[in-house]
């Protein structure tokens, strides 16, 4: 049942679902360069916890409801793309506001544009539901505490980064944030289009 392969398969699935957690934690961090060490965390639990559930919750899905959730699934393009753009937007605006370096006025990450982050970011990973369809539960529980892990990692490094070029970078790090979330939104639109136009 656990074996080498099976812990490297859900590793690397956790690396390719957690590069969209990686671009906003990068964003994030070049919005707040002065970000602490505990917020930090947080932002990577969150990121974690999100990457974990949704694939779990698809795995819920294709084994209750899957007429349901295949209706739905084709509107996780539009959810990702309405979210990341408006929390993109709103970042671009401040950034160009404030030209000027005042940091004071720049909007810091709130809680809700987290919890909007982490949705936003992991919803298409409701469709890795079907990838791990063959799995029991226990496996799949173990599949998500997996993803979990790469994604705390890998949101903390984004995170690292951002805040090292968003001290050089000043109030332009904000604009260049935002244009991160909108260019993730897109991608993420396009791809899950491109999928559903090829089922």
């Amino acid at each position: 049942m656990f074996n080498f392969v099976f812990f490297f398969n859900n590793a690397l699935l956790g690396v390719g679902l957690a590069m969209d957690a990686f671009s906003v934690s990068l964003a994030n961090g070049l919005n707040d360069p002065k970000m602490k060490k505990g917020k930090m965390g947080l932002v990577a639990l969150t990121f974690a916890f999100f990457q974990a559930a949704m694939p779990l919750i698809g795995w819920i899905c294709v084994h209750t409801v899957v007429e349901c959730f295949k209706s739905f699934e084709k509107f996780i393009p539009w959810i990702a793309l309405i979210l990341l753009c408006y929390i993109g937007s709103s970042m671009l605006i401040d950034g160009i506001k404030n030209k000027d370096g005042d940091d004071d006025d720049l909007k810091k990450l709130t809680f809700v544009t987290l919890m909007v982050q982490g949705v936003a970011t992991s919803i298409d990973a409701l469709s890795v539901g079907f990838t791990i369809a063959s799995y029991n539960f226990v496996m799949a529980l173990v599949s998500a505490v997996i993803i979990a892990l790469v994604t705390f990692v890998i949101c903390v490094a984004g995170l690292l980064i951002g805040k090292r070029f968003g001290t050089k970078l000043s109030n332009k790090a904000t604009i260049f944030g935002g244009i991160i979330l909108i260019l993730i939104g897109i991608e993420i639109f396009v791809t899950g289009i491109f999928d559903f136009l090829r089922l």
